[in-house]
């Protein structure tokens, strides 16, 4: 078992900036992929950055310039750096972690709320 634990949303205005962490523990060593989704209010959740174990990085192309996705290992910790924020991100953002085309090992956050005021 994987345990994502988020926090660092908020309420914050337009071009504004919020940095989400989230924390990992436990089986982490089955995991190759962690990233960040988001799901608003009657839409699909959707991914927004990742992150392999090797390094590569995917950003969606809604957040490309403005989101950096981060790791550090020593921290057991993800980030999610959000600048020039848009009412549209707002959204319940997720941590997750899993195994690339292996769907035992999939595993997510609780969810932190962001919203995004104009």
């Amino acid at each position: 078992q994987v345990q994502l634990v988020e926090s660092g949303g908020g309420l914050v205005q337009a071009g504004g900036s919020l940095r989400l962490s989230c924390t990992y523990s436990g089986s982490i060593f089955v995991i190759n992929v962690m990233g960040w989704y988001r799901q608003a209010p009657g839409k699909q959740r959707e991914l927004v950055a990742s992150i392999t174990a090797a390094g590569i990085i995917n950003y969606a192309d809604s957040v490309k310039d403005r989101f950096t996705i981060s790791r550090d290992n020593v921290k057991n910790t993800v980030y999610l750096q959000m600048n020039s924020l848009k009412p549209e991100d707002t959204a319940v953002y997720y941590c997750n972690a899993n195994r690339i085309a292996d769907l035992r090992y999939n595993y997510w956050g609780q969810g932190t709320q962001v919203t995004v005021s104009s």
